[in-house]
């Protein structure tokens, strides 16, 4: 029996769903190039909590929140399916989008994906960004260690984000619905 050959994007892709990350290592395939990021640092975490605890308590729609969630997100070009894994996804709780969820999932539902800059800070701002876009997430969070600055991004169209509005740490940002809260980053100084 005769067999199709697989292409280079099938070849690609096999190879990065077969990866065994070693524990607590993220792997990643951004653009049709395989990512592996090692476990993040405390302050990292710290944006991240402080992030969540704020949306958990101050947003009109009740929120479920999902840390390191596998999306399955259409790529750009001949690559294959860009799978991110964002440091939190949030979508409203009436969708229960998580529950039933394997380790990757479609993104549709998702209203915000967080990111958090770390030892690869492109990713985080350009290419994974392109991501989120082209899957229609309507919100993109970047918290900006290095430029100590937060940026909101949204109105994704086909393959970016209009950027909506970057400030500087300390200064509170307005998330729009569902959030509809003014997110305090007084305490990342």
């Amino acid at each position: 029996m005769a067999h199709e050959p697989l292409t280079q994007e099938e070849v690609l892709l096999e190879g990065f769903l077969a990866l065994d990350t070693p524990e607590g290592f993220r792997a990643e395939l951004i653009e049709g190039e395989i990512v592996v990021t090692p476990p993040p640092d405390g302050e990292h975490e710290k944006y991240i909590s402080r992030i969540v605890r704020q949306v958990i308590k101050k947003a009109r729609t009740d929120m479920d929140v999902s840390g390191n969630k596998g999306l399955t997100l259409r790529s750009g070009g001949a690559c294959p399916r860009d799978h991110v894994i964002p440091d939190a996804a949030f979508a409203p709780v009436e969708r229960d989008l998580f529950g039933d969820a394997g380790s990757w999932m479609p993104c549709d539902g998702v209203a915000v994906v967080l990111e958090v800059t770390s030892a690869k800070p492109r990713a985080g701002r350009g290419a994974k960004r392109r991501c989120y876009a082209r899957g229609g997430i309507p919100l993109s969070l970047l918290v900006d260690r290095e430029a100590a600055s937060v940026a909101l991004f949204g109105e994704p169209e086909k393959d970016d984000c209009r950027r909506l509005t970057t400030l500087p740490f300390g200064k509170p940002l307005t998330l729009p619905a569902p959030f509809a809260f003014d997110l305090d980053t007084a305490d990342f100084l």
